[in-house]
């Protein structure tokens, strides 16, 4: 149990010392002014021990760097890109305002402030999507620190944040997708089509290889995905296992894939490669190939994504369910299509509304329904 023993300082005051044994069983010590703090600092201490949840008030005073550093390491189940997006919010956002700050001082007010900053205009005004990944990366960090008992809580969970504002989705027409496949560098005409109509995300595009075509069956298997994180290409599996996935697509572009000329003795070979031979690496199509053919075709601005886009808009057209939407994009659930593109599904209320009435005017009971 916590004891307090009554001690005089130098000046002549008394001070209470409350002598308490930590998780790791070793003794500590914590001193106060007053007795009544010392006795409530004392009852607290016994009740968390006895409830689990017991914090040592010295495990706070590690600064938000130095718990960063140990922490860190121990993460190892994000993607290559996720973890160098997750260092750099780290290095340039987080340890800036907080790396001397101790855990256990790293309040709301302060944490308000930071977010401010971030979102202010004049001090370099990130997107809000921006500023809620940094807050998200600091959230977790903090939140280990809380499993591993540093302090007693985590003040950065439900942190309020700017408002991310929806925004308008890039769409192209089936002409403008043509036009730009005619525009681009004739190597990469097939991955315009493509893109347009399989709605494959980048890395899933350049990850692609000549094994993964099914021409017979008009289908595109998606196993892998290529990252480019710091300059170093690296290949694996998609993010989630509903982005492994056969996509269905139009008999014309695999024609378009076939016409650029793929190796019958080499099936592992990518499909997409640069120049030279090797893999593509993002940046350097965008710049060298991608923002050109945009420009040229007097579509932009236009981003690679916007193709994925596109091809959920064509999906929708030629009359697709939203749970077959989810499937061919690789995504979730079908909320995140709702979410996205619900604006673009059709409406279906006048149909519904119509055999309604039908089935009133016909008086017959509706299936499954028996007459009382």
């Amino acid at each position: 149990m916590a004891s307090i023993r009554t001690k005089r300082l130098s000046n002549g005051k008394p001070a209470y010392l409350v002598r308490f044994r930590a998780v790791d069983g070793k003794e500590r010590s914590k001193q106060f002014s007053r007795r009544r703090d010392a006795e409530h600092f004392a009852h607290v201490t016994e009740v968390d021990r006895m409830q689990g949840s017991f914090v040592d008030p010295r495990l706070g005073k590690l600064t938000v760097a130095d718990w960063y550093e140990q922490w860190w390491p121990t993460v190892t189940n994000l993607r290559p890109s996720t973890r160098a997006r997750n260092e750099d919010a780290m290095r340039n956002h987080v340890l800036p305002a907080f790396a001397t700050v101790p855990l256990a001082r790293v309040d709301r007010t302060s944490l308000r402030e930071w977010v401010a900053r971030m979102a202010d205009p004049d001090q370099g005004g990130l997107a809000p999507a921006t500023v809620a990944k940094n807050v998200q990366v600091f959230n977790k960090l903090m939140r280990a620190a809380v499993e591993d008992r540093l302090i007693p809580a985590n003040p950065v969970e439900r942190l309020p944040l700017p408002r991310i504002e929806t925004e308008e989705m890039r769409f192209l027409t089936p002409a403008e997708l043509t036009k730009l496949a005619d525009t681009i560098d004739p190597r990469y005409r097939a991955f315009v089509i493509l893109a347009g109509y399989s709605g494959l995300r980048l890395g899933e595009l350049l990850a692609l290889r000549w094994s993964s075509i099914d021409a017979r069956r008009r289908q595109i298997q998606v196993s892998e995905t290529l990252s480019a994180v710091k300059g170093q290409i690296s290949f694996g599996p998609p993010k989630t296992r509903a982005a492994i996935r056969a996509v269905g697509v139009p008999g014309f572009v695999i024609e378009e894939l076939l016409s650029a000329g793929g190796p019958a003795d080499a099936p592992t070979d990518l499909v997409f490669v640069s120049p030279e031979g090797q893999p593509v690496r993002p940046t350097l199509f965008r710049r060298r190939f991608w923002n050109p053919a945009v420009n040229a075709a007097g579509l932009a601005p236009l981003r690679i994504h916007d193709l994925r886009h596109t091809a959920v808009a064509f999906w929708i057209a030629a009359g697709a369910h939203p749970k077959q939407i989810a499937a061919r994009a690789g995504h979730t659930s079908v909320s995140v299509v709702l979410d996205r593109y619900g604006h673009l599904l059709p409406n279906h209320e006048d149909a519904f509304m119509q055999a309604l009435e039908a089935l009133g005017a016909s008086g017959a009971a509706p299936p499954n329904v028996e007459s009382s």
